[in-house]
């Protein structure tokens, strides 16, 4: 499965735990006012009224010294003064030049009369005929002025302070419940811009399509379905492997359908605080309601929807639980009429509550599978439209050669590819750019490991082993690669996929699975008499395929046709059958392995030449490719049609 990349809807808020897309565009979002702002804005203010003042209020007269008053007063200068105890101010008749060197004139004037002083002033005064006024003649600023020039700053606090508390009594939502969640629930967010995901968007789920091909016809014509009294599904579970690309199903539901669809991840439900998820579920709802027909998307619902009170409870979790509670209240309350349709994605839909899964809430299962090889082709075309690929580029070969891969899986293989040309400084991206690309993703990035010559030797007589072994066997996948060049953990690989998807393995396909598997050990074991460490994930992947063949399979005549080793999510705590019947199952591994180990140490011996053509040819060439390792061999390449 496989979209265009396409950017994720936001969140109106960070305790927001879903996003929405296709909702009616929300009312305009009210201007916040800015702190920074706000300071300037007062800053200004208090400024202005002060130049204000003083460039149109009364100027400050020049305080002179009372020798100079008296200078003045002699001269006959003085025109009137205003005194108030030994304070005095008065005006000049003519401006003169500021004593003491100030430069300037002044014509008012302000000065002090010393206590001690003994003279005449009231007669020097009548004598020069100056008018003495009961009026100031400089004015003091006004009581308001003063009053606004003094208590500026401490308004500025208060209404800084008010501004403040207004915006935390918003916050908290009129109380504790804004810190628990439980705010006014935002707008769903809009966004016009962004293309909605559609089924022409995804490939490899022509089965799946079918299936929710119902869900889309009920939200387009919902009339016709109440008509004949249909009920359209009250939750749809898409189940599959991780990679397989269930929410981008989900997301391609609602845009094809053309309705709002909201999503969310189960883990952004749940927080320390008992209660928030329960309160953002039915939030969630609520806001999906208004907008009806609507598609609510919980993605991962495994985390919050696993069974209640079983062992793997480990004594429950409470928020989780009341979690889980609100979505089944929340789906029971559903009715056709509303037209709203739950989807949920897991890839665990064994483990998950059955209240969950009965009809009236997830009542339809859909199973996403990795894609088969049209599928495979299908999704690759999508992920390299933007990829400019050149003329020996094979997109069919490749998807013939990835089986198992899954629609994330192939995504990241195009990017690889893309880079490796951007490395390369190529226009394009060339069949081995994309060849090579496999390689890392499958066998992982080459090490910078230079091996002794004796190691490396033995690393090729082990790869050649496991690839001789895999030729060699009838209906074995066929070889595509080998290499000893270090990649990842390995200090070599073999790479074998089969031409065709395989669905069900016969019991002699999956021995030669094991065989091919030994082939390592086998060939150190014969070239050279020793075994090494080399074989752990070999004897890894043996050990699971035995495992399933004995316990599981129904595989082997002593243990019969039974499951005695159900799988990881079935397993309770204890032993999984009677310790009988583990020994015989342990024994009958025992004896499956050895005979496979001993069929491949014979076919080795037997084909001893074949082994050292083929570990000198790797030696001399490092990595050998599908043809090139047949030829080295001298195996004839059984081929048949896939197509």
């Amino acid at each position: 499965m496989a979209s265009v990349t396409s950017p994720v809807p936001p969140r109106d808020r960070t305790d927001q735990p879903w996003r929405s897309e296709g909702a009616p565009p929300p009312p305009p979002p009210k201007k916040k006012v800015s702190w920074r702002g706000l300071i300037w804005t007062a800053l200004l203010v208090y400024v202005l009224t002060n130049l204000l003042l003083t460039f149109f209020g009364e100027p400050e007269p020049t305080r002179i010294s009372y020798t100079e008053f008296s200078k003045q007063v002699t001269a006959g200068n003085v025109a009137k003064i205003y005194a108030k105890g030994d304070q005095i101010q008065g005006d000049l008749k003519k401006a003169v030049n500021k004593p003491e060197g100030d430069k300037g004139t002044y014509d008012k004037f302000a000065t002090q009369r010393p206590s001690f002083a003994d003279d005449q002033l009231w007669a020097e005064l009548t004598k020069a005929k100056v008018t003495v006024t009961a009026e100031p003649v400089y004015k003091e600023p006004s009581l308001l002025a003063n009053l606004l020039i003094s208590l500026l700053p401490m308004l500025l606090l208060v209404g800084l302070w008010v501004f403040m508390a207004r915006r935390m009594a918003a916050g908290m939502g009129g109380g504790a419940g804004g810190m628990l969640g439980r705010k006014q629930p935002p707008k769903p967010v809009e966004l016009a811009a962004h293309k909605r995901t559609t089924f022409a968007d995804v490939a490899g789920i022509d089965e799946v399509e079918g299936e929710l091909n119902d869900v889309v016809d009920f939200l387009k014509n919902p009339d016709s379905y109440r008509k004949m009294g249909a009920r359209m599904p009250g939750g749809v579970l898409l189940a599959g492997p991780p990679g397989t690309g269930k929410t981008l199903l989900a997301r391609a539901v609602a845009g094809e359908a053309g309705v709002p669809f909201f999503s969310a991840s189960a883990s952004e439900f749940i927080e320390m605080i008992v209660g928030v998820g329960a309160s953002r579920v039915r939030e969630l709802f609520a806001e999906a309601r208004k907008v009806a027909p609507a598609i609510i998307f919980i993605d991962e619902i495994d985390t919050i929807g696993r069974a209640r009170g079983g062992g793997s409870a480990m004594g429950g979790h409470d928020e989780r639980e009341q979690t889980l509670n609100q979505i089944l209240t929340e789906m029971d309350g559903f009715t056709g009429s509303e037209g709203v349709v739950v989807i949920a994605a897991t890839n665990r839909a064994d483990v998950l509550d059955p209240a969950l899964t009965r009809p009236g809430r997830f009542d339809r299962t859909v199973m996403v599978s990795p894609p088969d090889r049209k599928g495979r082709e299908a999704i690759l075309k999508i992920h390299t439209r933007e990829i400019p690929l050149a003329g020996d580029v094979d997109l069919a070969q490749v998807a013939r050669t990835t089986p198992g891969m899954t629609g994330a899986e192939l995504a990241n293989l195009a990017n690889e590819a893309a880079l490796l040309a951007v490395k390369r400084k190529q226009p394009q991206v060339t069949g081995s750019d994309l060849s090579d690309a496999l390689e890392k993703v499958q066998l992982g990035a080459e090490r910078p490991l230079v091996m002794p010559d004796e190691e490396r030797r033995r690393t090729a007589y082990h790869e050649s082993g496991h690839a001789l072994l895999g030729m060699l066997q009838p209906g074995a996948d066929p070889v595509r690669k080998i290499t000893i060049v270090p990649r990842g953990r390995a200090l070599g690989v073999t790479l074998s996929t089969p031409d065709a998807d395989r669905y069900a393995y016969t019991e002699d396909y999956l021995r030669g699975r094991i065989i091919g598997a030994l082939g390592g050990m086998a060939a150190e074991h014969v070239v050279f008499g020793v075994i090494t460490t080399g074989a752990e994930n070999d004897l890894e992947q043996v050990t699971n395929i035995v495992r399933g063949m004995v316990g599981r399979w129904g595989m082997s005549e002593r243990v019969g046709r039974l499951s005695a080793l159900p799988g990881d999510a079935q397993q309770a705590y204890g032993l999984a059958a009677a310790p009988g019947t583990l020994d015989t199952i342990d024994g009958e591994m025992r004896r499956i392995v050895d005979e496979c180990y001993e069929s491949a140490c014979r076919q080795l011996r037997e084909n001893r030449d074949k082994l050292d053509a083929l570990a000198e040819a790797l030696l001399a060439n490092e990595t050998l490719e599908e043809a090139d390792a047949y030829r080295a061999a001298g195996v004839t390449r059984l081929t048949k049609d896939t197509d």
